[in-house]
């Protein structure tokens, strides 16, 4: 099936979420998200009121917030806190970072009551659960993504883009399996061109979080109908 430039860019999140994404990178971000239509976009939450202003005069472009990152080791009750600023802020969507060592520990329960609360600060906007695959075996991500779509999230993410690995065909494959039609599947990552992008779509995958350049690239490929040259780095 073959997509257009403006339908592949409803399916992307444009981020700046490193610890060294610069105050012009997040401008640049926004400008490439406003002219390109792409659904959403995300930086770290000190820089997040700036984002927000940035894109208020196009309502096509969502404002994502950024709940646990990079680690997810923060308590509940700090999720929580900064789920409700986010949400106050004007965000329309979060990503939160599950607990991962709660999981390896096989503390199941504590791992839903922590995504529970923060879709409850949530009030209602679209929580994305990252479950940061390249830490976890393909038990444990199964265990999180049954975990995560119990709890009533809208998505499960396959990573934050800090960790050396993100999305694959093979992870990604076994979430959607996993999930069903009971959630979404965000691939972040890895995603370094359209070949990838779309086979990811085809088991499944609806959003994919990618760094500027190479949603540009993607999306320009789509636009001039040409064969990829090759990978472009990512910056998610």
């Amino acid at each position: 099936m073959k997509y257009s430039a403006e339908e592949v860019a409803r399916m992307i999140d444009l981020s700046c979420v490193r610890a060294d994404s610069t105050l012009d990178e997040i401008r640049e971000m926004a400008e490439t998200a406003k002219q390109y239509g792409c659904i959403c976009t995300f930086a770290l939450p000190a820089h997040t009121p700036m984002l927000i202003d940035l894109v208020v005069d196009c309502e096509d472009v969502l404002v994502g917030g950024t709940v646990g990152f990079p680690d997810g080791g923060a308590t509940t009750a700090s999720k929580v806190s900064e789920a409700t600023e986010l949400r106050e802020m004007g965000c329309d969507e979060l990503d939160m970072v599950m607990n991962i060592a709660w999981l390896k520990a096989g503390q199941d329960e504590r791992v839903k009551r922590d995504i529970q609360a923060v879709i409850t600060a949530a009030c209602g906007l679209p929580v994305k659960v990252i479950l940061e695959c390249h830490h976890l075996s393909d038990e444990e991500i199964v265990r999180a993504c049954e975990i995560a779509s119990e709890a009533g999230v809208q998505f499960v993410k396959t990573g934050t883009g800090w960790a050396p690995s993100g999305a694959t065909l093979a992870n990604t494959s076994l979430m959607k399996q996993t999930v069903g039609d009971r959630c979404e599947v965000k691939a972040a990552g890895g995603v370094r061109d359209l070949e990838t992008l779309l086979a990811m779509v085809d088991v499944g995958v609806t959003r994919f979080g990618i760094g500027v350049r190479t949603a540009v690239a993607i999306l320009e490929e789509i636009n001039k109908g040409q064969k990829p040259a090759g990978p472009v780095e990512s910056a998610y």
